[in-house]
């Protein structure tokens, strides 16, 4: 068997690298137009930073694994065909601001049916609309080349930061396709690749449009949870309670659970609010305008809550940062990545440099340009300055918001990194991350979220 993805991205990447480590017997090949992506996965530095990816990679690469820019010869020799393009938010037109733009994935499809090479299975493996299998299917059931295909839904459920264990080790698979015998036949062979390593009992088969929605709704459930419990932690710095310790008394409860209740300045990466918007237009497409508008407040109490982040540090250094140096510890959107695509630390470091505050950023993976591109500031802009290690970071600055959860950051030594601070020194922790009497003992007036 022979399969293409297509899309070198944080899915389509780490996604074929485990099939391939996993399924010596068939050929992988991702294939992408960005040829200095394909290069960096033809390399020992990859485009994408997961704990344990290059590992996995370097296992299958030039054996069964292949990173290449041949993208229709490689969809012509392939029997199944993923499709792990973008689908980011339109910027144009009907639906700005929240529905998805599925251009590329509509690009995928007409190359496909163009290139032909004989009967295919095409997946759609980024993260879609419901009834996006249509379209799909339309465009290839009208290329009249004598060909069949058949369009199944396999979305990921990948965490970013441990996209290598929930590949190895998933909740569960989801595949869904039409519910009839050709369908079902293309359903089963993707079932069978899985299957190598994973206990079928793991494997979810569905009709198109359940797996479709599962996808945006399971994001758009956890999204909820961050959102409820960041609401409640205004509450606790208004009456004394700790956020923390209600998050834990309520994750005990077996109905509830403790995962996706750690309070902090807000969910970002390429998916929640992107997912949670198309869900809310959906919903206003198909004449739902209160379910839209239920899962629209998901998203403005994950903006409230940077907003009150920033706001808060303006309260606590006298309603001013004009002129002061403030120490940004942390911009990818979580640890263990260096994926900074919706990050709250795009936001607040925004709000701050509308307050004419400077800043020294250092995270451990995210690159300058990136950073530099997230803020739209050019390389020499004084107001910004990207360091090299969080020691350089906060020499000599007012303040330090600690913006990503880095394992780092907890090794630090604050009692001499406060000896080189400004006076009185700030720290702000948005993620709740740092030992308060560690940061206290040193010095520091601290700030955490949902805690006096």
């Amino acid at each position: 068997m022979k399969i293409c993805c297509i899309g070198a991205g944080y899915v389509g990447g780490p996604t074929m690298a485990m099939i391939a480590k996993k399924c010596e017997s068939i050929t992988v090949t991702v294939v992408d137009l960005n040829q200095d992506r394909i290069d960096q996965w033809n390399s020992d530095k990859l485009p994408v930073y997961e704990p344990g990816l290059l590992d996995t990679v370097k296992c299958a690469r030039g054996r069964n694994l292949f990173f290449s820019t041949d993208i229709d010869q490689t969809i012509k020799d392939s029997d199944i065909i993923f499709i792990s393009v973008n689908t980011p938010t339109k910027d144009y037109g009907a639906g700005k601001g929240r529905a998805a733009d599925l251009k590329y994935i509509e690009s995928c499809a007409r190359n496909i049916a163009k290139v032909g090479g004989g009967n295919k299975i095409v997946v759609e493996k980024s993260t879609v609309p419901v009834r996006t299998a249509q379209m799909v299917k339309e465009i290839l059931s009208s290329a009249n080349n004598g060909f069949s295909y058949q369009v199944l839904s396999n979305p990921e459920f990948l965490a970013e930061g441990t996209a290598i264990t929930d590949l190895e080790h998933p909740d569960r698979v989801l595949i869904g396709g039409e519910i009839n015998e050709s369908g079902l036949q293309a359903v089963e062979k993707v079932v069978n690749i899985y299957a190598q390593w994973i206990d079928r009992k793991k494997i979810i088969t569905t009709n198109l449009w359940s797996s479709e929605l599962s996808k945006l709704t399971a994001n758009a459930f956890l999204a909820q949870r961050i959102s409820s419990i960041n609401a409640i932690s205004a509450l606790c710095e208004a009456t004394g309670a700790d956020v923390d310790e209600v998050a834990k008394a309520i994750g005990t409860d077996s109905r509830i659970g403790p995962k996706f209740l750690k309070s902090s300045i807000g969910f970002g990466g390429s998916c929640f609010q992107k997912d949670i918007l198309n869900l809310s237009y959906l919903c206003q497409h198909f004449g739902l305008p209160e379910v839209a508008e239920y899962w629209n407040q998901v998203v403005q109490m994950n903006e409230h809550q940077k907003n009150r982040f920033v706001l808060r540090i303006m309260d606590a250094m006298f309603n001013t940062v004009s002129g002061k140096k403030i120490a940004i510890l942390g911009f990818a959107f979580k640890k263990d990545t260096n994926d900074a695509r919706e990050s709250p630390a795009i936001s607040i470091c925004t709000k701050l440099l509308e307050e004419c505050a400077h800043l020294k950023i250092y995270d451990p993976q995210v690159s300058k340009s990136s950073i530099l591109h997230s803020l739209g500031v050019k390389d020499g802009d004084e107001r910004v300055q990207i360091c090299k290690n969080a020691e350089d970071a906060t020499h000599e600055t007012h303040a330090i918001a600690l913006l990503t959860e880095w394992d780092e950051f907890r090794e630090l030594d604050y009692q001499n990194i406060f000896s080189h601070m400004q006076k009185p020194a700030y720290f702000f922790d948005g993620r709740n991350h740092i030992d308060p009497t560690v940061v206290k003992k040193a010095g520091f007036r601290l700030f955490g979220i949902g805690k006096n």
